[in-house]
C-alpha cells in the first residue's frame, strides 16, 4: 500500500480528504506544519513516503534527496516557491499546485485590506483599545486607481470588486482584458493610489518592490501584498513609510513567517502585518483539500493535471 504524508495543518485524520485518500487505497500519515520545521525532521517524515500533500514548508534538494520513494508532491495552494521543482524533476518527482483554487478568497481578502487601509480601521480599533478615540480622516475608494502587479486568477477576481467600488484598474501583465488598462510597472507605480501584489515569486520578481519602486509611488499610496513576502524589499519599505514616500502597507505575507520578534516591520506606524490568511476560508480550505487529494491520486496514476515541473 502506498503511503501519503499530509502536512497541511487544517487537514485532519478522519476528515473527507483522509477518507478520499484511504478510499483510493492509500495509507495516510498526518504531520501538520504549525511553524518552522527542521529539515532533518521533514526528511525523516518523508522516509518510506510515496506522495505528499504539503503546506509551504521548504522541500529543498537536500530534503528530496533523502526521500527515495517519493514520486508525487502536491501543494495545497497556488504558490510553490518553497519546493525545489528542478531538483524534484531530476529525481522523477512530479510537483503540482492548485491554480485558482482560492482566487475568490484572496480577492475578497484583498478588498478587506484595501478598505481597512483606506479607512484606517486597524488604527482606529487599536486606539480605542488603548482608551483613545481616534478621529483621523480616511479615504473613499471610489474614483481612485488600483494597480495590480500580476493578473492571475486572484487578480482577475479583484477586478469586478474594484469596478463595483468605482475604482479604475491598471495592471502590468501582458494578458488582456476589457475591464483593465495595461501598462508598464513604472507607470503603474506612479499613477496608482493602491498597489496590490498578485504575482508569483520568481528570481525576476524577488525584491521587485525596492527603494527605486517606492520612490515612484505617490506619497498617499498604500501597498497591499497577498502574494509572497520576498517580492517586497522589507527594509526599503520601512524606510519609504517612515520617510513619507508612501503612506503605508498592508502585508498578509512577509519574508520570514511567522514574523520574527526583531523584524523591522514591527511597530512602524502605517504598516500592518497579518498572518497569511488571504486564502484561508472554510470554503477555500475544503476546495483546496479535496482538489489536492484528487490531484495526488491522479498523479500517482500518471494523470496529473497541474504539474509545474514537467518538460519545458
Amino acid at each position: 500500500m502506498k503511503r501519503v504524508l499530509i502536512t497541511t495543518d487544517y487537514l485532519r485524520p478522519g476528515d473527507e480528504v483522509d477518507a478520499y485518500l484511504r478510499g483510493a487505497g492509500l495509507d495516510t500519515v498526518h504531520a501538520p506544519m504549525t511553524g518552522k520545521r527542521d529539515p532533518d525532521d521533514l526528511a525523516g517524515l518523508l522516509a518510506g513516503i510515496d506522495a505528499a500533500l504539503v503546506a509551504n514548508e521548504p522541500m529543498t534538494a537536500e530534503v528530496l534527496a533523502r526521500a527515495p520513494k517519493l514520486r508525487v508532491v502536491v501543494r495545497t495552494g497556488v504558490g510553490y516557491d518553497s519546493i525545489d521543482v528542478a531538483a524534484a524533476a531530476r529525481r522523477g518527482i512530479s510537483v503540482s499546485n492548485l491554480p485558482g483554487v482560492n482566487a475568490n478568497a484572496v480577492a475578497e481578502y484583498t478588498f478587506g485590506l484595501l478598505l481597512a487601509g483606506a479607512r484606517r480601521l486597524v488604527q482606529s480599533a487599536s486606539g480605542v483599545a488603548r482608551g483613545e478615540w481616534p478621529r483621523e480622516d480616511g479615504h473613499e475608494l471610489r474614483g481612485s486607481t488600483l494597480g495590480l502587479i500580476g493578473y492571475g486568477a486572484a487578480a482577475r477576481a479583484v477586478v469586478p470588486l474594484a469596478r463595483a467600488f468605482g475604482m479604475d484598474v491598471v495592471c502590468t501583465s501582458a494578458l488582456r482584458g476589457p475591464e483593465v488598462r495595461f501598462t508598464g510597472l513604472p507607470e503603474l507605480l506612479s499613477t496608482s493610489d493602491y498597489v496590490s501584489v498578485h504575482t508569483a515569486l520568481t528570481e525576476r520578481t524577488r525584491g521587485l518592490l525596492d527603494a527605486a519602486a517606492f520612490e515612484l509611488m505617490k506619497p498617499t499610496a498604500l501597498l497591499v501584498n497577498t502574494a509572497r513576502g520576498a517580492i517586497v524589499d522589507e527594509g526599503a519599505l520601512v524606510s519609504a513609510v517612515l520617510s513619507g514616500e508612501i503612506a503605508g502597507a498592508a502585508l498578509d505575507v512577509v519574508g520570514e513567517e511567522p514574523l520574527p520578534a526583531d523584524s523591522p516591520l514591527r511597530g512602524v506606524p502605517g504598516i500592518v502585518v497579518y498572518s497569511h490568511l488571504a486564502g484561508q476560508t472554510a470554503e477555500a480550505r475544503r476546495a483546496t483539500g479535496l482538489r489536492g487529494a484528487e490531484e495526488l491520486v491522479a498523479a500517482l496514476d500518471g494523470r496529473a493535471r497541474f504539474v509545474v515541473n514537467g518538460e519545458k
